[in-house]
């Protein structure tokens, strides 16, 4: 049996009588301490034979191991000491970026001037010409415009002609299947046999190895216009949002070796976006539109900067309701255009009913009692209603 005593006995608290009410926290050193049951019925109150030990421990086990305190120092009390203290961490929800291997970075390739790829296709050439003339296997008119004859000094076709033919061939075939054009706003992604070897941005006649393969990338700066996109404002209510995106590739190993196609990616990451971020409603402020296109540029520039797409601005060009919520607005406005018609009309006629009645009765022209000034309402209401119902529009 537990029950809490005090290190420090009260003062002024009689041995036998009733026990007095409790001081609010005159003693600070109260502990929970374990008494044995024999002890409760003794009648001298002298101290007890047996140590008294704490039922709860004062510190947490292995908080000397963790905290490297000595066994007989007390701990220093920490918040993260106590259990009960201990809040569960909250799990805040992070989007996921996409991840690309951190190598695969735009590098500029290795290639040579235009002309040395003409040289050497013109070397070729040259040697196949003469590889032939040293065979005797060129044309009369050919040997005789080199100057000498078609026969003279012929060696055949041995292995040294074919060798010659065969080097000859390969530095043309290299030196003219080599050249390429670079345009203005234009790159070549080089690969070879699946790997990335580089991109060229130069212009003008180059001279690229023939075995790489070459995709085209533009890099000029682009815009692209949406089709009506599904999006929401504030309140939730659906909307239809043409978007103007202003972008250019600015990584292209990224943009073309990373997605299959950079182009429909930025169209999903766009859609994707207009999900998540409220969009202004038609007839918002200028600042409410400029928050959401903040906003849209910002998600969906951080979205496609891992493919190598840099996005400028993400712009709402046409807003509007979709036409389910549109075709609602609308027979609700007339509704209340109805309604607000209504209210004036009648109102003109109460006032026209009124006017005739207290003309007739003030001139004398007729006397009414009660049943007849109702029936005279009656018949002046219907027929000015009846009157303005047709001639309204």
């Amino acid at each position: 049996m537990t029950t809490t005593t005090s290190h420090i006995p009260e003062s002024g608290q009689p041995a036998g009588g009733a026990a007095a009410p409790r001081p609010v926290r005159l003693i600070h050193t109260e502990s929970t301490t374990e008494i044995p049951v024999h002890l409760l019925f003794r009648d001298d109150s002298g101290p007890a034979p047996v140590r008294l030990r704490p039922a709860m421990p004062g510190r947490r086990p292995g908080a000397a191991e963790q905290g490297g305190e000595q066994p007989g120092e007390r701990p220093q009390e920490r918040p993260g000491d106590r259990p009960h203290l201990r809040r569960p961490a909250a799990l805040r929800p992070r989007r996921s970026v996409p991840r690309v291997d951190p190598e695969l970075v735009e590098r500029p390739a290795r290639v040579l001037p235009g002309l040395a790829g003409v040289l050497a296709g013109v070397c070729g050439a040259a040697g196949c010409v003469a590889t032939s003339r040293w065979a005797g296997v060129l044309p009369p008119f050919a040997a005789e415009a080199l100057g000498g004859t078609a026969h003279g000094g012929a060696a055949g076709l041995g292995p040294a002609q074919w060798a010659a033919y065969a080097a000859a061939g390969t530095l043309g075939l290299f030196g003219f299947g080599g050249l390429a054009r670079g345009r203005t706003g234009q790159a070549w992604v080089l690969g070879l046999f699946g790997r990335y070897r580089g991109t060229v941005r130069r212009t003008g006649l180059l001279w690229v190895n023939p075995l790489l393969l070459r995709r085209r990338a533009d890099v000029r700066l682009r815009h692209w216009r949406s089709e009506p996109v599904r999006a929401a404002d504030r309140s939730g209510v659906a909307l239809r949002v043409v978007v103007l995106v202003v972008w250019r590739v600015r990584d292209t190993a990224r943009a073309t070796l990373v997605v299959e196609d950079h182009e429909t990616y930025l169209r999903e990451c766009v859609e994707a976006a207009l999900l998540r971020v409220p969009v202004a409603a038609p007839g918002a402020g200028q600042g409410a539109a400029d928050v959401t296109e903040d906003a849209l540029t910002r998600l969906v520039a951080q979205d496609t900067a891992p493919v190598g797409l840099e996005v400028f601005a993400v712009r709402p060009v046409r807003v509007e309701y979709a036409p389910e919520v549109a075709a609602a607005m609308h027979r609700r406005r007339i509704a209340a255009l109805d309604a607000q018609h209504r209210a004036s009309m009648l109102t003109s006629v109460v006032d026209s009913v009124e006017d005739t009645v207290t003309r007739l009765t003030m001139r004398g022209l007729v006397e009414l009692d009660d049943y007849e000034r109702k029936v005279l309402v009656k018949d002046l209401t219907v027929a000015f209603c009846a009157g303005r119902g047709e001639t309204g529009p």
